[in-house]
């Protein structure tokens, strides 16, 4: 039996890359997704007016520079958006009570609701690093808190555009703004 000519080696079609779609999307779309990662019209509109980008380095570059950019209002607004991360539903209820009596003190010594990426922490210890820090921030004075937390916003953001940009969606390192989750969620919290 004799075999016919050799089909050429199969070739998928390009397939767009999540970065390929975000800088081709409308500006409309590309804002959406940013206030996502981050509430800030303002720091949105900067980072997807600056498209495209040649790789996911160079925007969450530009990212990370728009962030040192947010104005006092800017942060406020930015930490109005955010949310606490849920527990899982596993935790021991003396967590939660720790937990929720630690974020009602963060709140109610500085106007808005505690901040924090974990993304490099392994999840069996975010619920003990986010009391730890909770406990050690509540000593800051207001301004000084202030940067912190903006500084934690910024590293939010980036985990959460890298996340979604890396096609894993939201993730559980950062969390994502109210209406997604906070302390610490997806696509990149707190």
């Amino acid at each position: 039996m004799t075999r016919g000519p050799t089909l050429p080696a199969h070739r998928l079609p390009h397939l767009p890359r999540p970065l390929d779609a975000f800088n081709a999307a409308c500006a409309t779309e590309a804002r959406t997704l940013l206030l996502r990662c981050l509430h800030s019209p303002r720091w949105s509109h900067r980072v997807a007016a600056h498209r495209p980008y040649p790789d996911l380095d160079a925007l969450l570059a530009a990212a990370d520079e728009a962030a040192y950019d947010l104005s006092p209002a800017d942060l406020s607004e930015a930490l109005s958006h955010e949310s606490l991360r849920e527990l899982p539903e596993d935790t021991y209820s003396a967590a939660h009570m720790a937990l929720g009596a630690a974020h009602a003190a963060y709140e109610a010594r500085f106007g808005h609701v505690f901040v924090i990426y974990l993304g490099d922490i392994p999840p069996a210890e975010s619920l003990d690093r986010t009391l730890e820090r909770i406990r050690s921030r509540l000593t800051n004075d207001p301004e000084e808190e202030r940067l912190i937390a903006a500084e934690e916003l910024r590293h939010l953001a980036k985990g959460r555009l890298s996340a979604y940009l890396r096609g894993a969606g939201p993730s559980s390192s950062a969390v994502p703004p109210r209406g997604a989750s906070g302390a610490n969620a997806s696509a990149p919290g707190r």
